[in-house]
């Protein structure tokens, strides 16, 4: 891994502030799978959407030379949330007892893959949140299990399996401690 060079990170609480610069990362980050349906600029932009508007949303993009290179967002997630309730088994209460942030999304262009910098964007906004766990789920074929690796290497620890909605992957649920 090559050192990041100097980035801005801008934390956002509203949607609307940074929701064209997420749009325009995702399409590069995501572009070989933007054909499947689940994938598509259109679905995420719908999740997007839905994300943005529950409670605790918090994005943290990273720029360069004003231009954005990635990004991560999460919300906050109770028990009961659809977010616990497809995961199966269900979580352990220890999970569930008080609200956790859910990370649902990071990327970064593949320009600056390697550099640190998701790492970089991931810890701030793991800074920036108050609950005690932080969960996310990854597909697990997602280069070729390599993004399973890198969250396991991060203190990740798979808790379950979620498919979101018909035409998600099963994706594999993974929870650690905030700090």
């Amino acid at each position: 891994m090559t050192t990041a060079p100097a980035i801005e990170l801008r934390r956002f609480d509203k949607l609307d502030d940074a929701r064209s610069d997420l749009i325009d990362v995702y399409a590069e980050v995501r572009a070989p799978l933007l054909h499947l349906p689940n994938y598509a600029v259109t679905t995420f932009g719908e999740r997007l959407d839905r994300h943005g508007g529950e409670p605790g949303f918090m994005a943290i993009l990273a720029y360069v030379d004003d231009q954005a290179v990635g990004y991560a967002y999460a919300n906050r997630i109770e028990r009961g949330d659809r977010y616990w309730q497809r995961t199966t088994p269900e979580p352990a209460e220890e999970y569930t007892a008080r609200p956790a942030a859910a990370l649902k999304e990071i990327g970064v262009r593949p320009a600056w893959r390697g550099t640190g910098t998701a790492r970089r964007i991931h810890d701030a906004l793991l800074l920036a949140r108050d609950e005690p766990f932080v969960t996310l789920m990854v597909n697990p074929a997602a280069g070729e299990g390599k993004v399973h690796s890198v969250y396991r290497s991060w203190g990740y620890q798979d808790i379950g399996e979620s498919q979101p909605s018909p035409a998600s992957p099963l994706l594999t649920v993974m929870i650690r401690a905030t700090r």
